[in-house]
């Protein structure tokens, strides 16, 4: 199997974290792509036509994209139990959704300085992604420590893995200020080895 991506997208990493969880790591070539809505650079385009990664390409069927898609069938293939059995099974997937979205509005607001011409930026959309993610975080902080201290499982690689672009694209922010146990459980993740050994660059 190839895995296409770059090492600095969240998705991208939370695929590789699951690599490693589940045993699948050494299964799996990495391909380096990358490009945006307004250049697919080197994107797979052939295998995903949005465009975008991580795709998994796979000698048994169609690549499958997205990370979400990706993790499951990884999880499924190795029987690793990422993805629990109900009911625990729908506050995994809230937080890996949670995960997700804190990513994408943390890759809106790069996006925004990177794609768009400075005169035509707008801090009113910025200031709305960043209040998407200051919302969830605040709401990981207040009403989801429990779960984040369980077993280790998918919900639990999607918030490790948003948190970790935090730092990489928008450390200026200081996310973990007035969220001290989110900020406690985040170290202790940053130690596993599978999160220390996908650090996004």
């Amino acid at each position: 199997m190839r895995l296409y991506g770059s090492p600095a997208s969240p998705f991208v990493r939370k695929v590789r974290v699951v690599l490693h969880e589940t045993g699948l790591a050494d299964r799996v070539a990495f391909v380096l792509a990358s490009g945006t809505a307004l250049d697919p650079g080197t994107m797979p385009l052939a295998l995903n036509p949005l465009g975008k990664v991580p795709c998994l390409e796979r000698p048994d069927g169609p690549a499958l994209y997205d990370s979400r898609v990706i993790c499951r069938y990884l999880d499924d293939l190795a029987g690793s139990g990422l993805y629990p059995g109900k009911p625990r099974l729908w506050e995994t997937l809230t937080l890996e959704a949670t995960g997700d979205g804190i990513a994408e509005a943390a890759l809106a607001i790069v996006y925004e300085a990177r794609l768009r011409p400075e005169a035509h930026r707008r801090a009113e959309i910025v200031a709305a992604q960043w209040g998407k993610i200051a919302r969830s975080l605040d709401v990981l902080e207040a009403r989801w420590m429990a779960c984040l201290a369980g077993p280790f499982d998918a919900g639990q690689v999607a918030i490790a893995t948003a948190l970790g672009y935090l730092d990489f694209r928008l450390g200026e922010r200081d996310w973990r200020a007035g969220r001290p146990a989110l900020a406690a459980w985040a170290a202790r993740t940053a130690e596993r080895p599978s999160v220390a050994s996908t650090l996004p660059a």
